[in-house]
């Protein structure tokens, strides 16, 4: 069945019986913990130095301002002629290229590029290529010297929004709207990075920082001195800094797609979101996060008490933990979506503006195929992301509790496993409908 959700469409008839799913995912992650106490005694995954180096080559080619400017311009001219699309190409949503350019190729295919490639927002970010053409303009950054006490707080901020016009917005799905959407993004980002500085995108972009933490679970990472190297994808994220907003930001993506999840079920659509408004979207949206978050909080306040912390620095302390849990919650509800919803874009953009007789590709006349993948292998797929993304969670807390503590017990992480099964628990009730 499909429904609108994501402003498009997404697949939900899933053939695992929930009892199965629940209690199977829970029990990984108690036996997980189990076998890290046993046989994880010590800090096993390496500082932020470690890796193999990557030949000169490809470090010059990634590195080059040259790559980056070219690549930049190709996708600052995709983001005009997706908004031309959006003003000049059909009114329905079914038949306009950029609602789905928006929410299928771009919001939900970030995710797979970035853990293959790196933090591949961060390169070809086309705000950054207007800001660089602006910037002798302005000549100096008023705010530059207070950015870095900003955190990473402004990008949770702008995740929120975008989020809340993704899953609660009445009108998302219209071209129109989405056109007016990416044009104030980009006027509103661009103007901030005029006045912070250019780092204001790593620290305020949303999507760029979204990027980055996906990307710390890929194979590739920079050492301290610039030099790229292959790694441990779990080395990648144990070397998180720990900066001031991180854990909103992963809270808020992790409450967001909690919401996603509950939009969906027969509850919501038949009680408090019947209505489809803005106002219950918004009260259920901003009380799936406050949950999140108050569930993350005393689990590692709780634990930092136990083991005789400051409780004041164990969310931030822990945040990196929380990054494959939500990319496996991002994994479980958009993995349908990019690969039968995706191909809609593909179909579209061989005559972006609806003209008679135009078939760039020759693929406009397609439709979608729905058995391009198989029920069966959606439930696996997101049984697996949920489950994997919270045993990897638990992983990179353990070494955390180990790098703070050196001999840490199990009492003093408990609480934070606790809350990492509720979250399992939840989070699978959610996405079979519970």
């Amino acid at each position: 069945m499909t429904l609108l959700a994501h402003g498009v469409g997404s697949r939900t008839d899933l053939p695992i019986p929930l009892g199965l799913a629940l209690y199977g995912a829970g029990a990984a992650i108690l036996i997980s913990f189990a076998a890290l106490l046993l046989f994880w005694r010590t800090p096993r995954l390496g500082g932020p130095d470690g890796g193999r180096p990557l030949p000169g080559g490809v470090q010059r080619f990634v590195d080059s301002a040259a790559t980056r400017r070219l690549l930049q311009a190709v996708a600052l001219a995709l983001l005009v002629l997706v908004v031309a699309a959006a003003v000049a190409g059909p009114a329905e949503t079914r038949r306009n290229l950029a609602p789905w350019v928006l929410y299928v190729t771009f919001w939900v295919g970030l995710v797979p590029a970035s853990l293959l490639l790196g933090p591949v927002w961060r390169v070809v970010n086309p705000l950054r290529l207007l800001h660089a053409v602006l910037r002798p303009v302005v000549r100096t950054a008023p705010g530059a010297d207070r950015l870095p006490a900003l955190g990473l707080w402004p990008a949770a901020v702008s995740l929120v929004v975008f989020l809340w016009f993704e899953l609660v917005f009445p009108g998302r799905a219209e071209p129109g709207t989405v056109a007016a959407f990416l044009v104030g993004y980009t006027v509103v980002h661009t103007a901030l990075a005029l006045w912070f500085g250019e780092g204001w995108f790593a620290r305020g972009d949303g999507f760029e920082v979204y990027s980055a933490l996906v990307a710390r679970l890929s194979p590739w990472a920079r050492r301290a001195d610039g030099r790229l190297v292959a790694r441990n994808p779990l080395a990648n994220a144990s070397a998180t800094p720990e900066t001031p907003g991180l854990a909103a930001v992963v809270v808020v993506l992790l409450g967001s797609t909690a919401f996603d999840g509950l939009s969906r079920t027969a509850w919501w659509q038949s009680g408090p979101g019947a209505a489809n408004d803005s106002l219950s979207g918004t009260v259920g949206l901003a009380g799936s996060i406050a949950l999140v978050a108050a569930l993350y909080l005393v689990g590692t306040r709780l634990s930092g008490r136990l083991a005789g912390q400051p409780v004041a620095v164990q969310p931030a302390r822990y945040a990196a933990s929380v990054i494959p849990i939500a990319l496996g919650y991002t994994v479980a509800h958009y993995f349908s979506l990019l690969l039968l919803d995706g191909q809609t874009t593909w179909i579209l953009a061989s005559n972006p503006f609806g003209t008679p007789g135009v078939d760039l590709f020759g693929t406009y006349g397609n439709v979608v195929d729905l058995t391009a993948v198989s029920p069966d292998t959606i439930a696996y797929v997101q049984v697996g992301g949920v489950v994997a993304g919270h045993v990897a969670g638990v992983t990179l807390a353990h070494e955390r509790a180990l790098l703070s503590e050196r001999h840490a017990r199990a009492s003093d992480q408990l609480p934070l496993v606790v809350v990492m099964v509720l979250f399992t628990v939840g989070g699978l009730g959610l996405l079979f409908g519970f």
